[in-house]
């Protein structure tokens, strides 16, 4: 009798693995062994046991008569007391079904095509704005020759003599432990009902091919970047009369030299000299839009805010548009010269220096002072 494998090492997980983890390595290995994805040979064989040791391991009580006792734990049949014919489960496909949300009798069917992303760069005002695309994808479509049929127009095809056009067959096998039910997609017709006598030339019987496919893409106006679009039935075509899949479009949006955004806002760091914040001045600053003229009132603060309504990007799902937040940056002048010198002097005469904090009369200095006394 062949020596039943652990099922942790099955699954590739320890022994003390929670049920979380053994549920995402399930999936990953039973995605990678299904039989309809991996026609490598000992694939179907390999399913069948992550599938067992799935089932199992899973299952709180059965898990721990497996830890207690290992595979002599589990008699009665392959998963366990009380389990028989995998416990109403018609075999491995009906298990991956069940975790995965579709039905193995439904191989033989349209199947839904693969969803495909792409990713694309825009500029920021095209974000702010939107625009027109046009992106080229690589996908899968329907055989241009045989219109998915696989076969040669014309050519004849039969009923399959293993499955009799059921496109599945059922097997039962009985072991030691007990009777284990499996039902498949037929291997003779790949689950079609039928066979075929030429296979297409063009796509040499698959029904499907490559294609380069030019698509139109409208970005609407106030996109932000990460933004994913989607563009239905654009991705690989189905299986046997199955609708496509979907492309998703992934927007990034290029930083800009000196706008900034913040949902539908966008910002702008403009630099004023001392005299401008203190005397206030009308200045030109840019916007998406172009330049505009601003007005700095006098005595403004560094940081102090000034708001172009209507001036911001176009809002997704309110209408209208957002603001231009233009942040004042007052610039200190790093060198003097003799003139100015005498002037800032002459200026600073006439100040009063302000005390970092003044409470009750008081400033900073006096009151660092009584601390240390």
């Amino acid at each position: 009798m062949t020596t039943k494998i652990d099922y942790y090492e099955l699954l590739k997980v320890s022994r003390n693995a929670s049920a979380e983890e053994i549920k995402k390595a399930f999936r990953g290995l039973a995605l990678r062994f299904h039989p309809d994805r991996n026609k490598s040979p000992g694939a179907e064989a390999k399913f069948k046991e992550i599938n067992e040791a799935y089932e199992v391991l899973s299952d709180p009580d059965k898990r721990a008569a497996y830890d207690r006792f290992g595979h002599a734990g589990s008699a009665g049949s392959p998963f366990g007391r009380g389990f028989e014919g995998m416990g109403g489960f018609g075999g491995f496909g009906d298990i991956f079904d069940a975790f995965f949300g579709g039905s193995a009798r439904a191989r033989s069917g349209p199947q839904r095509g693969v969803d495909l992303h792409y990713n694309i760069t825009i500029s920021f005002e095209e974000g702010v704005f939107g625009a027109d695309r046009e992106i080229e994808v690589q996908r899968t479509e329907v055989c241009s020759r045989c219109r998915g049929s696989r076969s040669e127009p014309s050519s004849p095809s039969s009923t399959c003599d293993v499955c009799n056009g059921s496109g599945k067959v059922r097997r039962v096998q009985q072991s030691l432990f007990g009777q284990f039910v499996n039902v498949a997609a037929c291997d003779k017709c790949r689950g079609e009902g039928r066979l075929i006598a030429t296979p297409c030339t063009q796509c040499r019987g698959t029904g499907i091919e490559k294609a380069n496919r030019r698509i139109s893409l409208e970005i609407p106006a106030g996109i932000e970047d990460g933004t994913q679009i989607r563009l239905s039935r654009e991705g690989d075509a189905g299986v046997k009369g199955g609708p496509a899949g979907n492309l998703y479009v992934k927007v990034k949006i290029r930083g800009h030299d000196y706008f900034r955004r913040e949902g539908d806002s966008v910002l702008l760091d403009l630099p004023l000299n001392m005299a401008q914040a203190a005397l206030g001045d009308e200045v030109e600053v840019p916007t998406v839009d172009g330049p505009v003229l601003l007005k700095i009132p006098a005595g403004i603060q560094n940081g102090k805010a000034l708001r172009l309504k209507g001036k911001g990007a176009y809002r997704l799902k309110r209408g209208g548009r957002g603001d231009q937040l233009v942040t004042v940056n007052v610039v200190t002048p790093e060198t003097l010269n003799k003139k100015e010198q005498e002037l800032f002097k002459e200026l600073a005469g006439t100040l009063v220096k302000p005390d970092i904090e003044i409470r009750n009369g008081r400033g900073i200095f006096d009151r660092i002072r009584e601390v240390f006394r």
